[in-house]
């Protein structure tokens, strides 16, 4: 009888363990930890799209409890009446919100809008429930009207692109552009070949650069020696130089003068005639004795005798 009684205990253990077990595994992935001491607050919405149970309560996007339950309120007809695991060391101001925001895939959570004060809800307590306008209801309200109003349009447009596409002047259009992408290639080409001839043209450009450089310096030389023959001659008596000049160039005009005037000797036997015809005959008179004294010494010039 013992052995059957043991057997039914160990049984009975076993199944409470493996209850216990899967009690706990559930939770676990439900995001509830049985062994962490938790408060517990109620919320009643009138809407709770999206939300379920085990849903994260964020503070600030930071998760500080989750959704434990969500059940109807039958005795608040159109409530919902959901509770909240939220960690023991949160206290929340009265006056707070539990704002349910549902994101793009339509998945909602319960955010926490903390009021400023130094009163406190107790736990247990119901706090203001309010509910968000999440992206879908952002869409579904502003974008969705002006979809509307587009849409009859669209049919409009639609007609306008075939006719635009239909026209044979975008064809011819398409096959110009072809041609002028043709002509780009080939100016591209030709202009690929004139850069290459770009390292040659810098080249000269920087061999008559040097060119320069040397003219420059040549000539920097040449004023260099005319500055010193500048101070060369301002350092030369050209004053005394000029006076000297001025006195030969008068004594020269005197002597011309002299020479152009008939009361002296130069000037009457440049201009007087008479003395020039006088000395010519003269001349001529020598001549004629030269000439005679050639023909007949022995008339001018006695025979001499030796002994």
């Amino acid at each position: 009888m013992k052995s059957e009684y043991s057997k039914e205990i160990k049984i009975g253990v076993a199944v409470l363990v493996a209850l216990a077990a899967l009690i706990f595994g559930i939770n676990y992935l439900k995001g509830v930890n049985l062994f962490k001491a938790a408060n517990y607050y109620y919320v009643s919405y009138t809407n709770v799209t999206g939300l379920a149970q085990s849903a994260p309560v964020t503070l600030n996007g930071y998760k500080v409890g989750l959704v434990r339950s969500i059940e109807y309120e039958y005795d608040n007809p159109g409530h919902v009446l959901v509770e909240l695991s939220l960690d023991r060391q949160l206290r929340i101001p009265t006056g707070s919100k539990a704002v349910i925001v549902t994101d793009m895939l339509g998945t909602s959570t319960v955010d926490l809008r903390m009021a400023t004060g130094n009163t406190f809800y107790e736990v247990g307590s119901r706090l203001e429930g309010a509910e968000g306008s999440g992206l879908m209801d952002k869409v579904s309200g502003e974008l969705m009207p002006t979809i509307m109003q587009i849409a009859p349009h669209l049919d409009s447009l639609v007609v306008a692109l075939t006719k635009v596409a239909a026209d044979p002047a975008l064809l011819s259009a398409v096959q110009r552009l072809d041609v002028v992408m043709a002509n780009l290639e080939t100016s591209t080409d030709h202009l690929n070949r004139a850069m290459a001839t770009v390292p040659a043209l810098v080249n000269n450009a920087n061999g008559a650069m040097s060119n320069v450089k040397t003219m420059s310096e040549d000539l920097t030389k040449v004023s260099a020696a005319l500055a010193e023959i500048s101070q060369d001659l301002k350092k030369m008596p050209l004053d005394s130089t000029m006076r000297n000049i001025n006195n030969i160039t008068a004594n020269l005009d005197r002597a011309t003068e002299q020479l152009n005037s008939t009361n002296s000797s130069l000037g009457l036997l440049l201009n007087d005639p008479g003395l020039y015809n006088n000395l010519n005959s003269s001349v001529a008179h020598v001549d004629s004795i030269l000439i005679d004294l050639k023909r007949k010494p022995k008339r001018y010039i006695p025979s001499i005798k030796i002994f």
